[in-house]
């Protein structure tokens, strides 16, 4: 059903049983996948495809132009999957270049005034709740839950099955399956019930528990911890953590407490410190 006081470019696709509500407006080039719902009031801009059985809130602008300062047309797109949900007021911006794209995965549920910058790239399953703040070019994994009012700095990633408390400042990467203090914006533990929720078996988590130790505990350099992790959890449930600390570029959160000293962050190429962590001594 499609509302008579809707605004739609006669250059726009509109898939099978898709539901636009009254004064939404679609702009050309876009494409809307079957049975989506669009409520009242939602605007759905130039350069935006949208897969299928997506819910829209009123209020969510999708396919605003990116905030950057440098940023000339011809800008890039979005290409959003199927099944996610976003409440109301939530924005996501076009990618920068044209020959690039912001891109949402499935199933993700993005609460009320929750936003997505231009470029952002974002997995599967996630929830961002409200006022979820994501800078431009940030990497999101997959089942990662955001706490009401993160805010991640554009260029950091944070790894699958992630989980931030609210408030959370993120200025780093986050590895996956960590739990981030939203008072501190800290590494907190492993997000274990997460872990066990999506199948990780005990004999998995074991092994997870031993290379948090090793990358938070052990005392090590930067250089000594990156060769462990390649020769001890280059497969196996720690692989997916070995792959991303091997491509960090602005280094990893630290850990709230440790007893160890600083972690120096070297870069992978020629031993140049990149990152300075401090671990704070625990009280």
């Amino acid at each position: 059903m499609i509302s008579p006081y809707a605004v739609i470019s006669p250059n726009a696709k509109i898939g099978t049983d898709a539901e636009i509500g009254a004064f939404c407006v679609i702009e050309d080039g876009v494409e809307i996948g079957d049975q989506c719902q669009l409520a009242p009031h939602t605007v759905i801009r130039n350069g935006t495809r949208i897969g299928k059985n997506n819910r829209i809130e009123s209020g969510c602008i999708i396919g605003g132009l990116p905030q950057h300062i440098t940023a000339q047309p011809p800008f890039g797109n979005i290409v959003i999957g199927s099944g996610n949900t976003f409440r109301e007021n939530v924005t996501i911006h076009r990618a920068v270049k044209e020959s690039a794209a912001t891109l949402i995965g499935n199933n993700n549920y993005l609460m009320v005034n929750a936003h997505i910058a231009h470029d952002c790239v974002i997995g599967n399953n996630n929830v961002l709740v409200n006022n979820t703040m994501l800078g431009g070019h940030v990497q999101v994994g997959s089942s990662v839950t955001f706490g009401g009012g993160s805010g991640v700095h554009q260029f950091c990633r944070i790894g699958s099955l992630a989980m931030l408390g609210a408030q959370s400042h993120v200025v780093q990467d986050i590895p996956p399956f960590m739990m981030v203090d939203g008072l501190t914006s800290r590494i907190v533990g492993l997000n274990l019930i997460g872990l066990r929720r999506n199948g990780r078996t005990a004999e998995d988590i074991k092994t997870i528990k031993s290379a948090y130790m090793l990358l938070y505990r052990s005392g090590l350099t930067w250089a000594e911890i990156l060769d462990d992790f390649q020769n001890m959890y280059a497969a196996g449930p720690v692989a997916e953590i070995t792959q991303f600390i091997l491509e960090t570029k602005r280094g990893i959160v630290s850990e709230r407490h440790s007893t160890h000293s600083p972690l120096r962050m070297l870069g992978p190429d020629d031993n140049e410190q990149r990152e300075i962590i401090e671990l704070r001594a625990a009280g």
